[in-house]
Order: C-alpha cells, then structure tokens, then sequence
C-alpha cells in the first residue's frame, strides 16, 4: 500500500521581513513599475545619495500609476529640490544629536524615548531625523541594561517611548523582552510606540506582536505616522483590529506637507478614514525644518487657514493639534489659530 505523507501545514500569516525585503530601492525600477517616464527623473534620481530611496510594495500598490502628482509617491521619491541649501534650515532641527546616547533622550520629566532600532521600512523624504547618526546610536540588548536601569532611577518617568528608526523593524522577541522589562519597574504606568511600518507594511502587525503587546500588563498606545487618506489602506484596517479590540489605544500623527495633505480637503478626508480605522487623530505638525526638505514647507498662515475649515467640518474629537517641535523645549508648541465668529 502506497504511505501517505501528510502535507505540513502551510502558515497563511505572511512573513513581513521576506516582503520588507522585496522594497524598492532603485528610483529607476520604482518610476518603471509606476509608468513613469524615468527620463523626466534623470536630475531628481541623483539626491537618492543624500538619503536612500526605499519604498515596500505595498506602499506602492496604493499609488496611482502614471501620476508623477500621487501624494505618497511625493513623500518617497528623490527630488532635485533637497540639494537646495535653504536659510534656517539644519541637519539636526530638533538639537538631538548632542544628546543622544545608548539610545535613548530623556527630553521631557516624565518620558524617555528610546531608539530601540536605527532603520526604517520606508525612507520618508521629509524625515527630521534623515541626518541623525544612527549608527552611533545602535544598542545591543546588554547595553539596554544600563537604560533600564537609568528608568527604574528616575520615578518621574512615568511613560516610555519606542521610537527609532522604527521601532517595529526589530524582531519581537526583543521587543517583547524590552517591554517585559519596562512593564515590571512600578512607576512605569504606558508604553507607547510611534510606527510608520504598519501603514507601508501592514504584515507587520502579526500575530507574534498582537500577543506580546497586548499582554503587557500597563497601558498600551500605539502612534501610526499616516499623511494621507490613501495611506490608511483596507489590510492597516483589518491588522489594526485585534489591537483595538484588545484594548490598545491607537493614534495618529501626521506632517502638513506641500503637495500632499496641504489643503482641508485632504485633511479632512484623512482624519475621517482614520476614524473609520478605530484611530484619532493626534497631531498634525508643521514642517522640521531639516536640510533637504524646504519644497515639502506649508508656512503656519496656510496651515491655520487649513486647521480653521477643518475645525468647521470635523467633530472635535477629530481635529489634531497643530503643533511645530522647537528643540530644547520640554513639550510640542501649538501653533494658535486666529478663529473668527
């Protein structure tokens, strides 16, 4: 009699390292992909050596072929315009560089913030840390024994923030023994983790994180840096239930960028979808001014014209603050709207 083999069973959870890994690199295959032609490109290409280009695919998807306009595309493609050396602008905007150290920046009393991983899934153009020096700042998991205990010193600490990079490019195994580790010193009551992975990867939100995070016996926030409407795609809808159901709180924070969300439209639209997602909205901050990205400037006179319709079209609850972050200072700024009856 012929021995039958079963088949093993076969994992539908996708596995979101191999997908990271099939991101686009190359300005030329990315413009191809979207029916661009490359030639109109050749000039814009050349800042991919100010700041790698990386995009994963399901970004991608979620742009509009054949439009050199589409809102993400503007956020990851390499332009011209970040050679401009513009006044005023720096590569260290927010005055971390100084500071960091081990990993972490201890800016306001009661919360630290640790760069847990120095990469990202997607190169955002405008990002205030596309200077930073990463690579001066990469912890091993025995150097994190040194900040824990800087953590469990310090009882005003009452928060902890995972932030990078992207926090959720590392494995969970060593985030879930980090935050173990935070969950256990009492004076500890939140962890909070601002990601943009899950809007450019909704894979990452697998069933290994949704376990450890939702675990964790303090409060749990997690921050998504969506900018556009479009970005909050059917799979982050779907990967953000279970966390919402399990009682995480889920937020968003955006950046007013030219050409992408600058108008009460867009907005609007976005802070609509977000809801519809399980999210609020949290802040809505104006442009880091960071050497190489002065073509993304919205001026505060636009953006409170922009905040003044949203708030005649949008529940409150919906309206973010908008704010700009001024290094040395111990919280965000709100920039004051000049309401009219």
């Amino acid at each position: 009699m012929e021995q039958i083999i079963p088949k093993k069973a076969i994992s539908v959870e996708h596995n979101w390292q191999k997908e990271l890994s099939r991101s686009f690199t190359d300005p030329s295959k990315l413009l191809s992909h979207l029916h661009l032609d490359e030639k109109k490109y050749v000039q814009h290409i050349k800042a991919r050596r100010l700041f790698p280009m990386r995009v994963p695919r399901h970004f991608v998807e979620l742009m509009e072929k054949g439009n050199p306009s589409d809102p993400l595309l503007l956020q990851v493609m390499p332009l011209s315009d970040e050679f401009l050396t513009s006044p005023h602008y720096n590569e260290d905007p927010l005055e971390e560089h100084d500071t960091a150290g081990k990993g972490l920046l201890h800016k306001y009393d009661s919360r630290v913030l640790l760069m847990v991983r120095t990469g990202c899934a997607v190169n955002c153009r405008y990002c205030f840390r596309r200077h930073f020096p990463y690579a001066e700042n990469a912890v091993s998991k025995a150097q994190w024994t040194d900040t824990l205990s800087y953590i469990a010193n310090n009882p005003d600490i009452n928060e902890v923030i995972f932030s990078g990079g992207d926090p959720l490019m590392a494995k969970d195994d060593h985030l879930a023994w980090l935050a173990s580790e935070i969950a256990a010193i009492d004076h500890v009551k939140r962890l909070r983790i601002h990601t943009r992975l899950p809007v450019v990867l909704p894979e990452r939100i697998c069933s290994a994180f949704e376990d450890w995070f939702t675990a964790l016996p303090i409060q749990k926030v997690l921050v998504l840096h969506a900018n556009h409407e479009n970005e909050v795609s059917n799979e982050l809808v779907d990967a953000l239930a279970p966390l919402r159901d399990k009682g995480v709180t889920l937020l968003n924070q955006s950046v007013l960028l030219k050409g992408v969300n600058d108008s009460a439209d867009a907005i609007c639209a976005l802070n609509e979808r977000l809801f519809e997602a399980g999210v609020l909205p949290y802040y809505l901050h104006v442009l880091d001014k960071v050497q190489g990205a002065s073509h993304f400037y919205v001026s505060d006179d636009d953006g409170r014209a922009i905040m003044e319709q949203a708030i005649k079209r949008l529940p409150g609850f919906l309206v973010p603050k908008l704010v700009r972050e001024i290094g040395g200072q111990p919280g965000k700024t709100p920039i004051d709207l000049h309401l009219h009856p």
